[in-house]
Formats: structure tokens, C-alpha cells, sequence
């Protein structure tokens, strides 16, 4: 099987390559905003959106028109690339697996890809790559990059520059070591919940530089727009997000190596995320109730990483040979795994359990993984959906997935 993998690793620029790096970005950037803008006025215009060869031969006019001459200074691949990246966006977008294409923000993402892998040179025993039109930059070579070099990409975090080189390389089919199936609930008072009993505490990246983050922003707003002041209080907010996204990024690895480490099959619920962590301001004709609690519950779902750690539990599980099985979350911390019964009234706290109709009582986030197990035996033995008891008696205007509630308290009072 080939396997895709990519090596990150932090940059080591001189003066003059920096400021090359960002010029490139910056034409990145402007052929993208571009091009965009050129769709949307077209598409007001009635006329036909250009494809990638269209904006190809435009782009060399550009390059070469009297207005933008400095676009000859940065590689064409690189702009290439970032016009497939907005094909990719529209298709995204029309596919429904996206939002609309958005213009480019200086100092949002700054970044620019290399394609052609026959352009690139990486010389891991000098610490080194070499770039088109940059030469050779020195990196800090933290691990062996194995596999052939298919792209590479620059990127700028936090005030510092990366690369990133995904390589690709053929290995045999592997065999996951371990035999054991288990169930995970994921939450916000713990993290994760596994049908083995085990409950893993969470990371609170956020939450832990939540108030010095809050009082570097607050000083931030009191400067000068743009003045030298303001640039170091906003590196400052930079420098914090950065941290709080490698100790939240640190924290999913770990966790998500350990777990595909020691089972070969893992069940987890179908969140949708996006839907869980909306907004409940409402409008003003109808405000919404709660929203200052719904705003801290929300914050602490994003603070979690759901979406990121299922990522990472999927590629790491298929490159051991184990599975990933999602099944859907309804009822997964209503229904007692002893009698079957459902009722929210099973859950009385956010970590109690009590069936009230056989007195069944276990912790509520390991009994929800034991119940979300059961499922994905179900869909393993039956090939389908696990679908929740139609004959069972449940208030059809409550949520899906019941909310901890002592989370909510937490949540809000921070």
C-alpha cells in the first residue's frame, strides 16, 4: 500500500530569504484574491466561470503585464498551485463540503507549495533543502524524513517560517498488533471515556491562557493601529496562539498514538461538531436563551479538538492496519446497557449514571462508551447503521447527544 506522510520541521532563513519568503506568500496571495475577484464578476455578469488553463494563460499575462511586473520575481509554480487551490475551493463549495471561497487576509495564512518534486533538493545530513528561486535553506532537522519528496510547502506560524515536505513510499499491508475492540465517548469535563473504564483528562489548551491571552488582546486594542507598539502586542497575541495550538496539538498525538496503539478496532460517535458548537445569540425578533453559558460550552467543544483528533485517529489506525467505525451519537448517554432502557432521566449529573428502571448505576461517560461499543459491534456484525429503538419513549425535542450539564456551569463561569 502507499502511504502519504508529512515531515514539518522549522525553518532557519537568512535576512534575505525571509523577505523573499514573505514576497512570494504576498504574490500567492494577490494572484488568489484575484482570480476570485475575477470569478465573482464574471458571475455577475451572466458569463461562464474560467477554468484552471483560463486562469493559467492569465496569469502569464500578469506576469508580464505593466501593472504587476513583480509577479515575474516569485516561482510559477507556486502561483500555479494557488490557482488550483481556489479550483479546489469552488469545487468544495459546490459539493456542499465547504463555505464560499474568501478573499486572503495579509498575516492569515501566509503560505506557498512547490509541486514539482524535481525541483526540490533535500540534504538531511547538512540540515538543509533547496527551494526554487530561495536556494538552499537551512531547517532543524528533528527526525529522518523517509519516503520520496511529492511537495513541499512554506508556511508562516507565530512570527516563524516552516516547511512542510509530504513524501510518498510504498510499504506492505500491515497487521494491527493488538486484537481489542473499544468504545470512546468524548466530552468536555474529560476528554474521553473508553469502555475499558479508563478516562483520560483533558488539556484545556485554551483554557489554561485563556486570561493572559484575554489581557494580551486587551493591550493590543489600546495601541496605535499599526504602530511599532502594536505590532509587538499583536506578535504577543501571535506567540500565545501558537502555544496554545502545539500544547493542544502535543496533546492529540499523544493521545491518539496511544489509543491506535493498543486497539485494533476503535468506536467512536459521529459528532457533528460544527452543528454542536453554533451559536444560541439568536436574532434580535428572537433572542436565544442561555447564550452566555451555550457561548462558554462552545468554546470549550472548539478548545477540544474533536474533529482534529478523529483525524489523526484514522490515518494513524489505517497505517497499523486497525479501523476506525463511526456510529451515531442518539441516546448513547440516555440508554442503560444492562435493560436497554432510554430515558433522560438516567442521567443525573454529568458523571452519574442511575437507570431508573433496573437501578443500573456506572459513571456516565464510561457507560456511554460501553453503550457506543455495543453499537459498533452491531455495525460490524450487520454492515449498517445503528439506528436508536423506535419503541422507546423520548421527548422528540430534546438534543440528540444530552450536554453535561456541570460542563455548561464550567464552561460559562469561565
Amino acid at each position: 500500500m502507499q502511504q502519504l506522510q508529512a515531515f514539518k520541521f522549522a525553518l532557519r532563513p537568512d535576512g534575505q530569504q525571509e523577505r523573499q519568503m514573505r514576497r512570494f506568500a504576498g504574490s500567492c496571495r494577490f494572484v488568489f484574491n484575484k482570480a476570485l475577484a475575477l470569478h465573482k464578476e464574471r458571475y455577475e455578469q451572466g458569463e461562464k466561470k474560467l477554468g484552471y488553463a483560463g486562469l493559467c494563460k492569465l496569469l502569464t499575462e500578469w506576469r508580464k503585464g505593466p501593472e504587476t511586473p513583480w509577479l515575474a520575481d516569485a516561482p510559477t509554480h507556486p502561483l500555479q498551485q494557488t490557482l488550483k487551490d481556489l479550483e479546489s475551493a469552488y469545487a468544495n463549495f459546490f459539493a456542499k463540503r465547504a463555505d464560499f471561497p474568501r478573499f486572503k487576509k495579509k498575516g492569515q495564512s501566509d503560505s506557498f507549495r512547490y509541486p514539482d518534486p524535481k525541483q526540490i533538493k533535500l540534504d538531511q545530513g547538512n540540515n538543509r533543502i533547496f527551494l526554487p528561486k530561495l536556494g538552499w535553506v537551512r531547517y532543524r532537522n528533528s527526525r529522518k524524513v523517509v519516503g520520496d519528496v511529492r511537495n513541499v510547502t512554506v508556511s508562516l506560524s507565530g512570527g516563524r517560517w516552516h516547511v512542510s515536505i509530504q513524501t510518498r513510499r510504498e510499504v506492505e499491508q500491515p497487521r494491527h498488533p493488538a486484537s481489542s475492540v473499544v468504545g470512546m465517548d468524548l466530552g468536555v469535563a474529560s476528554f474521553a471515556a473508553l469502555s475499558t473504564g479508563e478516562i483520560m483528562v483533558p488539556a484545556h489548551a485554551f483554557k489554561k491562557r485563556q486570561r493572559q491571552l484575554a489581557r494580551a488582546q486587551r493591550d493590543m486594542s489600546r495601541k496605535v493601529k499599526f504602530s511599532n507598539n502594536w505590532k509587538r502586542a499583536k506578535a504577543r497575541v501571535q506567540r500565545l496562539h501558537t502555544r496554545i495550538g502545539h500544547t493542544r496539538r502535543d496533546f492529540l498525538h499523544k493521545t491518539s498514538l496511544a489509543i491506535s496503539q493498543n486497539h485494533a478496532v476503535v468506536v467512536i460517535e459521529d459528532l457533528q461538531v460544527r452543528n454542536m458548537s453554533k451559536s444560541a445569540a439568536g436574532t434580535v425578533d428572537a433572542p436565544g436563551r442561555n447564550v452566555r453559558a451555550k457561548s462558554g460550552l462552545n468554546r470549550s467543544i472548539s478548545d477540544q479538538g474533536w474533529f482534529e483528533f478523529r483525524r489523526q485517529l484514522e490515518y494513524k489506525q489505517a497505517w497499523r492496519g486497525g479501523m476506525v467505525i463511526a456510529v451515531p451519537p442518539h441516546n448513547t448517554s440516555r440508554k442503560c446497557p444492562a435493560c436497554g432502557h432510554v430515558d433522560k432521566a438516567n442521567r443525573k449529573t454529568q458523571a452519574r449514571f442511575e437507570c431508573v428502571a433496573c437501578g443500573h448505576t456506572a459513571h456516565a461517560d464510561v457507560n456511554a462508551a460501553i453503550n457506543i461499543l455495543a453499537a459498533g459491534h452491531a455495525v460490524m456484525a450487520c454492515g449498517g447503521d445503528v439506528r436508536p429503538d423506535r419503541h422507546v419513549s423520548v421527548d422528540p425535542a430534546a438534543p440528540a447527544k444530552q450536554e453535561p450539564t456541570e460542563a455548561t456551569q464550567i464552561a460559562s463561569a469561565n
